[in-house]
């Protein structure tokens, strides 16, 4: 019986700094006591979950300079606030430059006050987890191998602190196709965590059933979850989601199924954790191309919120059918769904959610060759998008009706629209980018093709940096993408502060991030 399992991780003295795993969220940073005024990394770790991630950056780097200047670089406050920075510029994507801040960390001075030990122990498990992020799995063993050690060393075989640095270990050790080994350590670490009664026992459960099924030895991946409180049930559930992308996706298939009817015996068919790691397979089945599989696991999620008169939801996972649905060539099934789902939504009242539904199925409707009803429907979404507060999806719906009547040849009427859409969205959000780029299209005089798609990014990227720096600084900035890169070259105005270069070098690096984080979000073909 797994004891205590809710007890705080400061409750063994282990580490509380260290990295939760990746997830869609920000990922987990310090653990502080309450204080009256919040700190530096209080305040940072706000802004990233805002998705000001410039902002954070900023903030941290000041901080960083600040303490350097009161403490001396090399000493353990300089350490730590190297640590923090770097836990940001890893929720921001930018795992090189986070990697250097833990190195920098672990290479500070060291004395026998048990804490600045701690934390240095701390430091060097960061360090190999950025490694391996960073897919330099070589380093990361090396790393993470060494502070293993050196927690043995510290904590002794039975603390939890040791068995944080063997859980890293393994998974670096499974990336590099040595299961057989993996599984030793993972086992080892499960073991230690589930006598401890420590909550971290979740994530290493998960860690155990991808290396159990890797082997595909037809074990059972997920022993002993009735004997875990639920809210460890969810955290399991928690981290083998966050696992999504990372290794070979049968196996995490075969997981995500196991894991299924594991949480339905355990949780119940309707327990959003269940729900969660359905729609988790939903994802990976449409990754896959099995169209048949992604349906059937939209309709169980869809099926619950029924059940349990969950209409938002509902909402939302029916949308998810009618795309699935499309995309398995069933229009006629689609276009059903996303007429219930408007039916649906006019019971919300909410604008919003209707604007969402009618934009959806008025792209539908013309990809099924319907040219009156998409018109109609995409302009239904334009007037609810009217009537609630929400920007974004004013703009997305203005996009979406004026690539329409660009393709249907009125490009004076999808010109006004698309400039009205182009003004409330972010100009980096990827639809703005995709109505920038037809707008180019139709100034042309064009009735199809999206313009200067390449040429809208790198402008967006351009103004982007230009926004953030003084304005005498700059003479150029040449943006241009290569090789599915950007190449930067920059024409200085006067000669820059040191501080005005580590500026400028952030905001490159953190617009390298946000374009790449930006792009990469799903937006429809134009």
């Amino acid at each position: 019986m797994l004891a205590g399992a809710h007890e705080l991780l400061r409750a063994t003295g282990a580490d509380c700094r260290d990295l939760a795993p990746p997830r869609a969220a920000v990922t987990s940073l310090e653990s502080r006591p309450v204080t009256s005024s919040p700190t530096a990394i209080d305040v940072a770790h706000s802004l990233l979950q805002e998705g000001r991630l410039v902002e954070a950056e900023q903030l941290m780097v000041r901080e960083l300079q600040t303490v350097a200047a009161k403490h001396g670089a090399g000493s353990p406050a300089w350490a730590s606030a190297q640590c923090d920075l770097g836990n940001v510029l890893l929720n921001a994507d930018q795992l090189d430059r986070a990697i250097e801040c833990y190195r920098h960390a672990t290479a500070a001075s060291t004395d026998e006050d048990p804490q600045v030990r701690r934390d240095h122990l701390t430091y060097r498990l960061n360090l190999g987890m950025a490694l391996r992020m960073a897919g330099r799995l070589d380093e990361a063993e090396a790393e993470l191998h060494r502070g293993a050690q050196d927690r043995l060393a510290f904590y002794g075989r039975e603390h939890a602190g040791y068995a944080f640095g063997l859980e890293p270990l393994a998974d670096v050790l499974l990336q590099r196709g040595n299961v057989g080994q993996a599984r030793q350590i993972i086992e080892e670490t499960v073991g230690n965590f589930w006598r401890n009664g420590h909550e971290r026992v979740a994530t290493a459960l998960a860690l155990r059933a991808v290396i159990v099924q890797a082997r595909d030895s037809g074990e059972v991946l997920f022993p002993g979850l009735d004997q875990l409180p639920d809210e460890v049930v969810e955290q399991v559930a928690l981290s083998v989601m966050s696992r999504r992308g990372h290794g070979d996706p049968t196996t995490y298939r075969a997981v995500l199924t196991d894991l299924v009817a594991a949480l339905e015996a355990r949780l119940g068919a309707d327990h959003q954790a269940t729900l969660n790691v359905l729609s988790v397979l939903a994802n990976l089945a449409a990754d896959l191309g099995d169209q048949a599989s992604r349906i059937d696991a939209i309709q169980r999620v869809l099926a619950s919120y029924d059940r349990q008169g969950r209409v938002e939801e509902a909402l939302m996972a029916a949308l998810g059918l009618a795309l699935a649905q499309s995309s398995a060539g069933d229009d006629e099934g689609a276009l059903r769904t996303y007429a219930w789902a408007h039916s649906t939504a006019q019971r919300t009242g909410r604008p919003e959610l209707a604007s969402q539904v009618l934009r959806n199925w008025g792209l539908a409707l013309k990809e099924a060759g319907q040219v009156g009803p998409a018109e109609q429907r995409l302009g239904e979404a334009v007037a609810q998008a009217r009537r609630g507060a929400d920007y974004d999806t004013l703009g997305r719906a203005q996009i979406a009706l004026g690539l329409f009547l660009q393709h249907e040849g009125r490009l004076t009427d999808a010109r006004a629209v698309l400039e009205e859409g182009l003004s409330v969205l972010d100009p980096v959000h990827p639809d703005a980018m995709v109505g920038r780029s037809h707008l180019g299209a139709v100034m042309d005089g064009r009735t199809c093709g999206c313009g200067d798609m390449q040429g809208t990014i790198e402008e967006a990227f351009r103004q982007f940096v230009t926004s953030k720096l003084p304005v005498d600084l700059l003479a150029g900035l040449d943006v241009t993408i290569e090789d599915g890169d950007f190449q930067i070259k920059v024409e200085l105005r006067r000669e820059p502060t040191e501080d005005e270069i580590e500026r400028l070098n952030g905001i490159l690096q953190s617009a390298h991030a946000e374009f790449r984080r930006r792009i990469a979000e799903p937006r429809y073909a134009g």
